[in-house]
């Protein structure tokens, strides 16, 4: 009983020690989950707080409904506007780009390091996608006044593009396992199934949720929890049928949220906070999950690679994947530039771990050293980025 409490205790502490870094952030400027990242990791192993934790089973199942809600909630405040003004753009950045991406960087990784090619196209594929959490804040706290379709690509694309990146790193880490057991033919069915998969039980599951909360006479205080029941039991269930749980959830939440319902407001303030609280404690988790001192010989190395995603991978991708969209270069660099790597290249890593594919570890403690590197080069240079493009502060007086 005693380990009990001390554990409640723990997950409280942690708690307000969260929205005390998340002050501190604030002040100094800082990306917000990078503070809850770099907290994990002070209570962790290596800091003061000596917190051993390295269950990667663990670390799978809380970052899988984690994620879940992100995603979710990432649907479920979309609106239609956005999906109009920006769905072509963030579909090929979600999916071309990702490809581009990891491609890219795996190049990049074979050639600096002399890796082999499906190990380096698996880090490529694990820091491909942009985080949904990291992007929305970041464009919330850095109130620079960009054009909406551009803002709107941004957040779309993230929330899309997860999917993609979970697809590749699966395929990479089967070939990785058994190089002669994976075929094209395979792979084509594998996507058909993850992608095709997804979006019809997102869609159906979307259009049934939706029916029950029209149809349905509950206290108001319950049509959240029922929401959330439905978008785990989806999650969980697309994942077990071999499709992705990642688009199903976020198209169930998109459904959701562009129709209307009596309970919308109650369900859009339940999982505002659910989302805050699933980030604060993937962050933490992840945090807490790496040994900082084995970080240090990848340190050198790997700040190569995230050179590469972040100046040439990336925007080599969006300049692809926008111009012919009609997005001007200015506003291709920005999204360039705003595209942060968060706490799923970090999750991806788990999956060859879990596998238990060889230079694992090694390929976890790169995901992080970049992401860390993402969080630190792009989310404290958006405002001096963005009016180096010409885009000003929200605040700021009109030219002229």
């Amino acid at each position: 009983m005693q380990a009990a409490h001390e554990l409640i205790l723990l997950g409280g502490a942690l708690g307000l020690l969260s929205f005390l870094a998340g002050l501190v952030s604030a002040r100094v400027g800082a990306p917000l989950l990078l503070a809850f990242l770099v907290l994990g990791m002070l209570v962790g192993e290596d800091g003061p707080g000596g917190i051993r934790f390295d269950d990667f089973h663990a670390a799978y199942l809380i970052g899988s409904i984690a994620l879940a809600v992100i995603l979710f909630e990432g649907g479920l405040k979309t609106d239609r506007t956005m999906i109009r003004i920006a769905w072509a753009p963030a579909v090929l950045l979600a999916t071309v780009g990702v490809t581009l991406t990891a491609g890219i960087v795996g190049a990049a990784g074979v050639w600096l390091f002399s890796a082999p090619w499906a190990e380096a196209l698996l880090i490529g594929a694990a820091v491909a996608p942009t985080d949904a959490a990291a992007v929305a804040v970041l464009l919330r706290r850095a109130r620079v006044a960009v054009p909406g379709r551009v803002s709107a690509a941004l957040e779309l694309e993230s929330g899309l593009n997860d999917p993609m990146a979970v697809f590749l790193t699966v395929l990479l880490v089967q070939i990785i396992l058994a190089p002669a057991g994976v075929s094209a033919r395979e792979a084509i069915v594998l996507f058909v199934e993850e992608m095709a998969g997804g979006a019809i039980m997102g869609i159906g599951g979307g259009y049934a949720l939706l029916f029950l909360l029209r149809r349905v006479r509950l206290e108001a205080s319950l049509y959240p929890v029922l929401t959330l029941a439905g978008a785990l039991t989806l999650f969980g269930g697309a994942q077990s049928l071999g499709a992705s749980g990642f688009l199903a959830v976020y198209l169930m939440g998109l459904v959701t949220g562009t129709n209307r319902h009596l309970a919308g407001p109650s369900i859009g303030h339940f999982f505002e906070a659910l989302a805050w609280l699933a980030q604060i404690v993937l962050f933490l988790m992840l945090g807490l999950l790496v040994t900082p001192h084995r970080l240090v010989p990848l340190i050198a190395p790997t700040l190569a690679v995230a050179a590469v995603l972040i100046l040439l991978a990336r925007p080599l991708a969006c300049l692809c994947c926008l111009l012919p969209c009609g997005f001007s270069l200015r506003e291709t660099g920005f999204v360039a530039w705003v595209g942060l790597r968060g706490a799923v290249p970090i999750y991806l890593a788990t999956i060859p771990v879990l596998a238990g594919a060889p230079h694992a570890n090694r390929l976890f403690g790169a995901a992080f050293v970049i992401v860390i590197t993402s969080l630190v080069v792009q989310g404290w240079t958006i405002r001096p980025a963005a009016r180096m493009l010409g885009f000003r502060g929200v605040n700021d007086p009109p030219p002229g």
